[in-house]
């Protein structure tokens, strides 16, 4: 029987003044992608944001061949 891992996604607001910076973290691999929005967006909103850049970065380093 073989242990599964899970993977998931860290998420990190900082709010800087007008702007809120999140980070989205993928736990598998460590690779992160960051967006800067504002924060009348709201904090869903924002979330979902950083996991679709994430999402792209992640399939843009699987197509991308090794050298």
């Amino acid at each position: 029987m073989t242990k599964r891992e899970e993977h998931g996604i860290i998420i990190e607001m900082i709010g800087a003044g007008r702007y809120v910076k999140v980070t989205a973290v993928d736990t598998q691999t460590g690779i992160e992608a960051v967006i800067v929005g504002d924060p009348r967006r709201g904090d869903r909103a924002l979330r979902l944001a950083a996991c679709k850049k994430l999402q792209y970065v992640l399939k843009k380093k699987a197509d991308t061949p090794s050298i």
